[in-house]
């Protein structure tokens, strides 16, 4: 087949995988409280199935990108799409949390192999000019599936159930797999590279004992010895990786990369937009769906201002980013981020949705105006031969900062909804009879988000609705707090964009501009 036809099946080839696996980050969080009630899982398990997805993803993305050199990036990223589909389908046929939860895990080390190899493809398939465009088209494909996502996910759900936003994967992932194995042209390095098994082991370890005692410390208390000592281990283990990847040959991460300051702002950048807004994504789904009762399409559809804003306004951020600093975009983009969550924490008891909506606007913008910027400045900081590297660095830090703010999150918000549950309960009589009636089992039913369940089986009116009143109360309050402390995140990270993001770390031969066109924003939910 001609080069010239062949190159365009390699665009076509990782344009459908990269919209596919996209599509399945930002489909599943409105799907969360129909995966809930379907499984009968608890809230923890809820968490899981994002965190597990970003847990892998983040541990074998750099690895990834190394068995890319070492053995071809076009069958890697064959087998990452086979294996994506594959963990889709047993995803779709999950009868528990726990197995749809390690199939998400699965999904996630499919995902790091596409996508540490996407880019490098597009890369040795494409030169001068054309090489533009096609990053071009495939930073479109990135910003739609993230708009779209929401509205395809909520249609799915409420059309055909959960389980399809994972079974459509199988069949576009064989034409894709058949595309890449078929019409993709090998791609791989000459030099002679090694899995850093060190590095792999300790990050992946340190990582996964982090999230699951933020996951598990409310139910088995934050003094007990599990807990104490799975933090005293990943505390560790990190200690492990830094010391192995500072005396290694050939890191998985070079740390002589975190001598620029602006290496280390755009790190903080990509960790404080997916810790705040991204991870307050499951939340925000819940309160919508769970407090406000909203379909997954109705949710879906209520997404849209903030999922099409933030499309409409990438490309204009890109092109700002000739004109202006890169720490001045990254430090407002943020700090947009901040103000829309401030602007919405003002939910209480009954409010509906639109006390979202200035929010959502704002963020969207927010969001639209970091994403672009982020990635060009990730590699734009590093010499060329380095920005396979950055670039991986800055995506697990995106994934990184999604896993711990939702476990994070999650450890405050069950502390909180129960406690105020409770509270609210206990200030009228018959909440206090609901109380003395429920005992544990109310206690497991607000952690777990079973409330409405709970309320259901009591048999006196009056008390089903105090038992609501209180936990919509409680929710609302506890929802306020979630976003303040997603203020607190985004504005940390604007900060750090301002005083960190220094223009003259920029290498002078890769400027932003070029960045810009080489590579897009690479987005993670």
């Amino acid at each position: 087949m001609p080069a010239l036809e062949r190159k365009w099946w390699t665009l076509i080839a990782v344009c459908t995988a990269t919209f596919m696996l996209l599509l399945d980050i930002t489909v599943v969080n409105v799907a969360l409280p129909d995966i809930q009630r379907s499984l009968h899982s608890s809230f923890s398990d809820l968490q899981w199935v994002v965190d597990a997805y970003s847990l892998t993803l983040a541990a074998f993305l750099l690895t990834a990108g190394v068995v890319g050199d070492m053995f071809g990036r076009r069958v890697v990223f064959a087998v990452g799409l086979g294996l994506f589909s594959v963990s889709s389908l047993l995803c779709g046929v999950s009868s528990s949390a726990l197995m749809l939860n390690l199939a998400r895990g699965a999904q996630g080390i499919g995902g790091a192999v596409m996508f540490a190899t996407s880019l490098a493809l597009i890369a040795s398939a494409f030169h001068g000019k054309e090489r533009g465009t096609a990053f071009g088209v495939y930073g479109a494909v990135i910003g739609g599936a993230v708009a779209v996502g929401p509205l395809i996910g909520g249609a799915l759900t409420s059309g055909l159930g959960w389980r399809w936003i994972f079974f459509v994967n199988v069949p576009v992932g064989v034409v894709a797999v058949a595309l890449t194995l078929t019409q993709v042209q090998e791609s791989k390095e000459a030099n002679h590279r090694r899995i850093d098994w060190i590095g792999f082991v300790s990050f992946s370890a340190a990582l996964f004992m982090l999230v699951f005692a933020l996951v598990r410390g409310n139910a088995n208390g934050w003094g007990s010895t599990m807990i104490v000592s799975l933090l005293l281990g990943s505390g560790v283990l990190l200690v492990v990786f830094v010391v192995a990847e500072w005396r290694q040959s050939d890191p998985m991460l070079d740390l002589t990369l975190f001598r620029r300051p602006a290496v280390v702002g755009s790190s903080i950048v990509a960790m404080a937009l997916s810790g705040s807004i991204f991870a307050l994504f499951l939340y925000i789904t819940l309160y919508v769906q769970d407090d406000l009762g909203y379909g997954p399409f109705a949710a879906g559809v209520r997404f849209l201002p903030i999922t099409m804003l933030s499309f409409l306004v990438a490309p204009f951020a890109g092109k700002l980013s000739v004109r202006i600093k890169s720490r001045y975009l990254l430090g407002s983009g943020l700090l947009l981020v901040a103000v829309g969550l401030l602007l919405m924490s003002m939910v209480h008891a009954q409010s509906g949705w639109t006390v979202l909506l200035p929010g959502f606007v704002v963020t969207g913008i927010g969001i639209g105006t970091v994403n672009p910027v982020l990635a060009s400045a990730a590699i734009s900081v590093v010499p060329p031969e380095r920005s396979g590297m950055a670039s991986g660095a800055n995506n697990t830090f995106r994934q990184v900062g999604i896993a711990t703010g939702i476990a994070g999150l999650g450890a405050v918000f069950q502390s909180q909804i129960q406690q105020k549950t409770l509270a609210g309960l206990g200030a009228s009589p018959t909440g206090r009879e609901v109380l003395a009636r429920g005992g544990a089992a109310l206690k497991h039913a607000i952690t777990g988000g079973g409330v409405r369940e709970a309320a259901a089986a009591i048999p006196s009116a009056p008390a089903r609705t105090a038992l609501l009143d209180a936990y919509r109360g409680a929710f609302a309050t506890t929802f306020d707090h979630l976003m303040v402390i997603g203020v607190v995140v985004a504005a940390i990270g604007s900060i750090c964009a301002y005083a960190l993001v220094r223009e003259r770390d920029f290498v002078p031969s890769y400027s932003p501009s070029d960045a810009a066109q080489e590579q897009p924003a690479v987005v993670a939910l």
